[in-house]
């Protein structure tokens, strides 16, 4: 197979914004990241394995060319000093470890630094999908499928069928190949809708291609290593810490704040005054988002903000449908966006892969993923797991009021 990954810039933008504040607060950090594949009767052939080690080896070959540095240092967030560690930076195939011993038939482990596990997250996962789409399947016919479908989710836009409000493409990590991912956002970008308005991509790379806003901020990631990596710190205030470090490093800049990681009520807890007027809105990735929504714009009417002056971003399995029944429900009440991911980068024929790779360890220890619904949280630790559920469990029953009012 050709090189899938042909730059350093093909990943998500969220990846920079935690890499700088990584590098600049917490380089000594180092992590573990684990692969899992969610779908039952997936298997990757040795064949599979061999092409994805291969295609890692050439991921890791690349370095940051100069237009990209300078790309990146035109975003207004983004700090020379960070760039000029991006100037030096390097993939290692060193940090990565792989093995077959799974129901899937493919293990992927990195461990290192956090400045570079970090980054291997994202080419990693895409690098995955398309060896198992192109391999495993007939990838000419997925491509037909995938281009008659997005005709169909383009005419639906332009037709008013679907109203979405400002929304962005979220799928490189689960892209059915780059190919198809450059050919949604091209289609999208360059086409005019009804009620619905393509602002960007998470793909750092076609950002720069078509002049779009690379969107992102933060992920899981953040809140689980600032919040835990610490074994110092109670687990239970994770966002606190992790909303502590973000605004000392951007301010009011870059501010779309993760609520789901040790669960949003617990999240709520941190997020008063001071954090809920900093930053610019919250995303959704787990649970309800009509009973998310609500609990969202009765916390902000709460603290005396205007819900309408804040964003709330959908981003958990999203089809265009479903966006728009979220966008009719909350459009006249607050900001409503959306990043819309495996529906517009790999909608075909076939199923898409379940996969994800997430932070496992932090500094030797254990983290954990606990978020509103059971399916989507990870750990390798029945015992940490166990242990940051009675924390949570503790503050949400013992605590009076919230933590900090300002």
């Amino acid at each position: 197979m050709e090189r899938i990954i042909t730059s350093l810039l093909e990943t998500d933008a969220y990846k920079f914004s935690m890499g700088q504040v990584i590098y600049h607060q917490f380089s000594d950090y180092k992590t573990t990241w684990t692969f899992k594949c969610r779908n039952e009767f997936v298997h990757f052939t040795p064949e599979m394995v061999e092409e994805i080690k291969h295609q890692i080896k050439l991921y890791c070959e690349l370095r940051f060319k100069e237009e990209e540095l300078e790309y990146l240092n035109n975003i207004k967030w983004i700090k020379g000093s960070y760039v000029d560690f991006l100037r030096l930076w390097k993939p290692r195939f060193e940090d990565f470890s792989f093995g077959t011993d799974a129901p899937c038939g493919l293990t992927v482990e990195t461990a290192g630094t956090w400045l570079n596990t970090s980054m291997y997250e994202i080419p990693t996962l895409a690098i995955i999908n398309e060896v198992y789409f192109r391999i495993g399947n007939d990838y000419d016919t997925l491509l037909e499928s995938f281009k008659e479908r997005l005709d169909a989710k383009v005419e639906g836009l332009k037709n008013g069928t679907f109203s979405l409000g400002p929304f962005s493409e979220f799928g490189l990590r689960r892209r059915l190949s780059a190919e198809a991912q450059e050919i949604a956002v091209m289609r999208l970008s360059t086409e005019k809708f009804a009620d619905s308005t393509f602002i960007g991509t998470s793909n750092v790379f076609l950002a720069k291609k078509f002049g779009l806003v690379a969107v992102g901020t933060m992920a899981h990631e953040w809140i689980m290593c600032v919040g835990q990596g610490n074994h110092k710190h109670n687990p239970a205030y994770s966002n606190w810490y992790a909303l502590d470090a973000w605004v000392r490093e951007y301010g009011v800049l870059n501010g779309i704040a993760l609520t789901d990681c040790i669960t949003t009520d617990c999240f709520l807890k941190d997020f008063q005054l001071t954090y809920a007027t900093l930053f610019s809105g919250v995303r959704h990735d787990s649970g309800d988002p009509f009973e998310w929504g609500e609990k969202m714009i009765a916390h902000y009417k709460d603290l005396g903000i205007d819900p309408l002056t804040k964003t709330l971003l959908f981003s958990d399995s999203l089809d265009f449908e479903r966006a728009t029944k979220i966008y009719r429900h909350f459009k006249d009440r607050a900001k409503v966006a959306f990043g819309i991911g495996t529906y517009i980068a790999n909608d075909t024929s076939v199923s898409p892969l379940n996969i994800v790779m997430k932070t496992t360890a932090c500094n030797g220890m254990d983290v954990a993923k606990i978020s509103d619904v059971e399916d989507k949280g990870i750990c390798k630790s029945p015992e940490y797991e166990y242990y940051l559920k009675r924390c949570i469990k503790w503050r949400m029953e013992h605590e009076n009021g919230n933590s900090l009012r300002v």
